[in-house]
């Protein structure tokens, strides 16, 4: 049985990228600066700053006071209709690619469990670390597309319609991006990176050495009066040598 440990080095440190990739992408979702809008009306948003997120949006007011103090917040919801795609797109994508990051790292933990533990079958380390990798890559696509249409919002500086209650202005000023994009983007690159180490994972070659029987090289010399076969080497390099004692006896 081959041990397999020595050849899964690099599967470590994919593990290791799909695993941070993963709770990067949990600590996006959870992150309300995904667009940052700069507004000169700092009646209400008294920083002149306003995060909008995918879940929610929240600006600093001393004017609207909530139980949270001086931080306010309001949460936003798929069916809300004054949500725009780009947000729909990223609630949706973002949580699908949650779950394929967790269903990435589960199959490449069991494909190095077999690794590591010294099974020696083949075929369910493959299937693992094949399933792994590609599950890595579908949770990085999920994730940059989101990112990508929201960048593509903040350069084109798209408003949206909010609510009375929001207590947001129309459009900003101007919109940066927000630090989420930045971990979004880390965690795509570490998803994508960790996908492509399982997917490079090779099995080491398998030498298997030529059996040599040990009558190779015997011919058979029939007796012709034993009534049995005899093995005999073959003698290389032409016949024998005459005896000349041999042939002196013949003449006498």
């Amino acid at each position: 049985m081959a041990y397999l440990a020595h050849t899964a080095h690099p599967q470590l440190l994919g593990l290791w990228a799909g695993s941070v990739g993963w709770i990067l992408t949990m600590v996006t979702i959870g992150l309300v600066q995904w667009r940052v809008w700069v507004v000169t009306d700092v009646s209400i948003i008294s920083s002149g700053l306003a995060w909008v997120g995918i879940w929610k949006v929240c600006f600093y007011s001393h004017k609207v006071v909530t139980e949270r103090g001086a931080l306010y917040c309001q949460k936003m919801g798929i069916s809300d209709s004054f949500v725009p795609t780009e947000i729909v797109t990223a609630q949706i994508l973002m949580l699908v690619a949650l779950v394929l990051g967790l269903l990435a790292n589960a199959s490449t933990l069991y494909g190095l469990r077999n690794v590591f533990f010294g099974l020696d079958k083949h075929r369910p380390i493959r299937l693992a670390f094949t399933a792994g990798g590609l599950l890595h890559l579908l949770a990085s696509l999920s994730s940059l597309i989101p990112l990508g249409l929201n960048l593509q919002a903040v350069a084109t500086n798209q408003n949206i319609t909010f609510p009375e209650n929001f207590h947001m202005p129309p459009a900003p000023v101007h919109q940066q991006v927000g630090e989420a994009i930045g971990v979004g983007i880390s965690a795509a690159i570490l998803s994508v990176a960790s996908g492509v180490i399982f997917l490079c994972y090779r099995f080491p070659v398998r030498i298997h050495p030529r059996a040599q029987s040990p009558w190779e090289g015997v011919h058979w010399l029939e007796g012709p009066s034993a009534g049995h076969s005899l093995p005999s080497r073959q003698v290389r390099g032409g016949g024998g040598v005459d005896n000349p004692a041999f042939q002196s006896e013949e003449h006498i």
